[in-house]
């Protein structure tokens, strides 16, 4: 696996190694020492599935408290990835880092906690798998405007399909709880 840092410290993208020929391909997606040693000591504790299809936006979406690190991967489809640092206080707060990941390019996405994350579908169809540090707690599920311009996202789309949360989410100026910066 090749572990490739982002310009927002703690996001990292992940290029496995794909092992392919004319029966397919093997790939392995997760190996707690290789993450450890590449500075990512999550431990999972649920599993997620979401599907898109094309123009669909999630986010950005938070927990707060109980913090999630998310592992994301795209298993079909290729969809638009986005991390926004909301730690209060970091020398980061309100920057983005996004990347296309697929079903194709096979590529992985560590989104610390203290970040919000959004994707959008690209292809008609998209599947996002991932894997997450924390529990879903209803309770401290929150989101942020996927289109604020404070944060400034420069998405591949201008009308996307979103929930009723989404479109009526806050901007991050808006929001009272989040996560603080340890540093």
């Amino acid at each position: 696996m090749n572990f490739i840092e982002s310009p927002l410290p703690g996001v990292i993208l992940i290029e496995p190694k794909v092992c392919a020929d004319d029966r397919g391909f093997f790939m392995e997606t997760y190996h707690m020492a290789r993450f450890r040693a590449a500075g990512i000591p999550a431990a999972f504790v649920q599993d997620n599935h979401s599907r898109s299809t094309r123009g669909v936006l999630r986010g950005l979406h938070y927990q707060e408290p109980r913090a999630q690190g998310k592992l994301v991967r795209c298993i079909r489809g290729a969809l638009f990835d986005v991390a926004v640092d909301i730690r209060r206080g970091s020398p980061h707060f309100g920057k983005w880092y996004s990347i296309e990941i697929s079903d194709e390019n096979k590529r992985m996405l560590w989104i610390p906690p203290g970040f919000a994350h959004g994707f959008c579908a690209i292809s008609e169809e998209a599947d996002l798998v991932y894997k997450c540090t924390e529990l879903y707690d209803a309770r401290a599920d929150r989101c942020i405007l996927w289109n604020d311009p404070e944060i400034g996202i420069d998405w591949p789309l201008t009308e996307p399909l979103l929930s009723p949360k989404d479109a009526a989410a806050p901007r991050l100026s808006e929001v009272e709880l989040l996560p603080e910066y340890k540093g």
